[in-house]
């Protein structure tokens, strides 16, 4: 599959010698076979994926004695549909996506949640003034359909904004360069990166999470049947999932190898933008706040997932009385790894 890329699996038989006889066959030594498992991430590979590689480059999911079959996204590729059919693993989500399994009665369930705070942000122009959400009232927002019925609802509500500010966005940042008073949907480590190289200066970047937004970012989805036979190598996955964030997030040259894959599986990415996404993710708390500081990475709380469903049941999201313990699992989280 193009974009894709998988670990060899190695089955090899060993053959001892004791002249003049040889070992019986069934005593000789074997390598032990590698468990394989698929996860697909949500776009094309980026820091933003940077753990997955950091453990597949490092060879910390060969240590779990895990074969990793990771799978970039695509802006063409629904990977809810691929878990949905039985095609993957294990997708990149959300807990949006995840209180929707709830609703649909889907079977599956969330395990981990790599980024504590969502990295989605609104972007304005640098002396705009636009610096707060509470300044947002009477500019254009270009925002997708995507942010229209997850964050923008909330947003709307909290600070008194409305439906005829929005404008469309398709992933294109020409029409906010255009006009000095837009606002512009985007991730932390992507487009406010690219917006300063054109304008030679930073634009003001307001974290939608600052504003309250409880939303977990970067989860892992599985079917619940998966979770549930399968349950000591998933908790393998898991905890070499996140060593490699750990690990990636440090940087420097043990991080090389995992960046030459992502560049590999995406040639748009350069050294530069990957130092920027890390740089941010770091600063900003992205993968170490909130619930990781006394869980780990990964990890999730009941609290939480409690407090995003109301949020989003306050807004007409998501209807009232959904039984929001069934989006997600605690078995696999909350055990230190990588804690600050």
């Amino acid at each position: 599959m193009t974009g894709a890329w998988r670990l060899g699996r190695r089955a090899v038989l060993g053959f001892g010698v004791a002249a003049p006889v040889l070992v019986p066959l069934a005593r000789r030594p074997r390598a032990q076979a590698l468990d394989r498992l698929s996860f697909n991430t949500d776009w094309r590979a980026q820091a933003e994926h940077g753990g997955y590689y950091q453990a597949v480059a490092a060879g910390i999911y060969r240590k779990y004695g895990i074969d990793c079959d990771l799978r970039p996204g695509g802006p063409s590729l629904n990977i809810s549909q691929l878990l949905l059919a039985g095609r993957v693993d294990m997708i990149m989500s959300n807990s949006y996506e995840a209180v929707t399994y709830v609703r649909e009665k889907a079977p599956f369930v969330t395990i981990a949640a790599i980024f504590q705070k969502d990295p989605q942000v609104l972007i304005a122009h640098p002396g705009s003034g636009v610096t707060s959400f509470d300044k947002l009232v009477g500019h254009p927002l270009l925002i997708g359909n995507g942010g229209r019925v997850t964050y923008w609802p909330y947003l709307r509500k909290k600070y008194g904004l409305s439906d005829s500010q929005l404008r469309p966005y398709t992933f294109n940042s020409a029409p906010f360069l255009a006009d000095p008073k837009a606002v512009q949907q985007g991730f932390l480590s992507s487009e406010p990166y690219s917006i300063a190289e054109v304008l030679g200066k930073p634009p003001e970047v307001m974290l939608i999470a600052d504003a309250g937004f409880g939303s977990y970012q970067e989860t892992i989805a599985i079917s619940r049947r998966l979770a549930t036979e399968k349950k000591e190598l998933i908790q393998r996955f898991v905890d070499a999932t996140l060593e490699g964030w750990a690990q990636y997030l440090k940087g420097g040259p043990a991080t090389d190898a995992a960046n030459a894959l992502i560049k590999r599986d995406n040639p748009d990415q350069t050294d530069d933008r990957i130092r920027y996404a890390i740089k941010v993710m770091n600063e900003r708390g992205i993968v170490l706040s909130g619930d990781a500081l006394s869980g780990g990475i990964g990890a999730m709380s009941d609290r939480r997932w409690h407090e995003f469903y109301a949020q989003m049941a306050d807004v007409e999201v998501f209807p009232k009385g959904l039984d929001v313990q069934q989006a997600y699992s605690l078995d696999f989280v909350n055990k230190g790894i990588g804690k600050p």
